[in-house]
Formats: C-alpha cells, sequence, structure tokens
C-alpha cells in the first residue's frame, strides 16, 4: 500500500513503520492513525515480517501527540476512535513491535512508545505526559499501561506534574529498555530486532497474548484462546483423534492425549 504519512519499509524479517510529518514534530493526525492502523493489520496476514519497528523521520522528533485539527470531532466518541484503534492495532499485533525512540516522545507519543513491546531511546529522547497542560488526558492506554511500567507513584506525578525525563531518567523508572548513544540507535536497534526475529514466532505470538490478556478482559482472554485455538490446538493430536473418532462413530483413545 502507499502511505502519506507513514513510511513502511522491509528488510529481510524486520518491518520498519516510520512517522513521517517531521514538519509537525511527527504529530499523528486522523489519517495517520488510520495509515498505522491499516500497515499493522496488513503485516499481520503475512509470515515474512517477524518483527516490527516503530520510529519517527528525523533526528529530533519520535512523535509529539496528535493534532486536533487534524483528528475528526472530538465532542463525538467516534472522534477517539482513530488514536485507541492505533494503539489498539500494536497492542494486539502478534508480533513483537519495537519502538526505536529518536526523540521528543510526548503526550501521545510517550503512549505510542507504551504500547510497544520494547522500547529502545538514544541519550538524548526526552519522555513526557503534557495533558493536563493543554487540556488532555488519556484515561486508557495512556494511564494504565504507565501504572504497569513505572508503579502508581510515579505515573501520577508524570500526569499531575508532568516532568520532562531524560532518556536516562526513563530507564531508571522502567519506561524504556535501553539507552544508546545517538549515533548508535539504529544499528542496536536493528540488532535487537534480529535476535528476536530468530526466536520462535508462535511462542513469541503467544507470549505477547498471555501479557495482553490482563487489560483486555473477556475481548483479551478470548482472543488468547482463539490465537491458541487456531495456532496450536487444531494441529495437535488430540485434536485429530477426536475428530476422526467423532467421524468414525467410536470412542476416542484418550491415552493419546498429553497434559
Amino acid at each position: 500500500m502507499s502511505y502519506q504519512e507513514i513510511v513502511y519499509e522491509e528488510n529481510g524479517p524486520i518491518g520498519t513503520i516510520t512517522l513521517n510529518r517531521p514538519q509537525d514534530g511527527n504529530m499523528f493526525t486522523e489519517r495517520m492513525c488510520h495509515e498505522i492502523r491499516d500497515c499493522i493489520n496488513d503485516i499481520r496476514r503475512e509470515t515474512r515480517t517477524r518483527v516490527i519497528v516503530l520510529t519517527g523521520a528525523g533526528d529530533k522528533f519520535f512523535c509529539t501527540g496528535g493534532r486536533k485539527d487534524g483528528m475528526e470531532d472530538t465532542q463525538l466518541y467516534a472522534g477517539v476512535l482513530p488514536t485507541l484503534e492505533m494503539y489498539e492495532s500494536i497492542d494486539r499485533l502478534q508480533k513483537p513491535v519495537i519502538a526505536s525512540v529518536n526523540g521528543f516522545a510526548v503526550g501521545g507519543g510517550n503512549v505510542l512508545q507504551m504500547v510497544c513491546d520494547i522500547t529502545i531511546a538514544k541519550e538524548s529522547a526526552v519522555f513526557r505526559q503534557v495533558g493536563p497542560m493543554v487540556g488532555s488526558f488519556d484515561a486508557g492506554y495512556g494511564t494504565w499501561y504507565l501504572e504497569d511500567l513505572v508503579g502508581k507513584k510515579r505515573a501520577k506525578e508524570m500526569w499531575y506534574r508532568n516532568p520532562k525525563l531524560s532518556a536516562k531518567e526513563a530507564l531508571e523508572w522502567g519506561l524504556i529498555n535501553h539507552v544508546v548513544p545517538d549515533a548508535e540507535l539504529g544499528a542496536f536497534t536493528t540488532k535487537i530486532a534480529l535476535e528476536i526475529a530468530n526466536r520462535g514466532a508462535f511462542a513469541l505470538a503467544s507470549i505477547k497474548a498471555a501479557f495482553n490478556a490482563r487489560h483486555g478482559g473477556v475481548s483479551g482472554l478470548s482472543r488468547m484462546a482463539h490465537d491458541l485455538l487456531l495456532r496450536g490446538y487444531l494441529d495437535s493430536g488430540e485434536h485429530d483423534e477426536l475428530a476422526k473418532a467423532f467421524a468414525e462413530r467410536r470412542e476416542p483413545d484418550a491415552s493419546r492425549f498429553g497434559h
């Protein structure tokens, strides 16, 4: 697919999504949210790509949140859907997603890196929540996932006081995984992505589903059960024996079933 506000590139097992609005801090618009969601859904359906890297164009901004004048009417519930669907598409993708933070990750941009599975930042990156300063807030992913990462007290401080965190401070707080010199961000991200790409895809998908099920409620648990059914159980000896026994109108050989 061709996109206007993101760039998607494949390099072996690694797919890279680049937010491509550097002139505006890589802020996401309604179009960008839809493009990220659609790109992720395309990646979901193919097997070439094993790991996704999410980054920003340029060397100053990862993402500085969303443009209100580029979103739907925020007085309508539909106005929140593009952003939510973008977060959900990343969270629900069965493949690992790495945020490669190349600059400011502010507001929705910080939430965007939080919903990724692993975050690698360059030393000069900055992390911040600014909602209450600018007349906004995130009472969903931006609070629940932030609390999981840094703890309730620090999560509340990030939302109440809106401090700027350096990459080093973000690492100390548990908000991100790695900090590297600015010039080494791309190479280090590729190294980690290739390492993960060599792991078992089914195992990684199952682990990610298990992590997400707690926040997903019935939907999350159902998704995990559905994925395990389609991607594991239907290929097991238990499934084959039960289906064959039913078709042959006989009792199945239960001794063949493992635990």
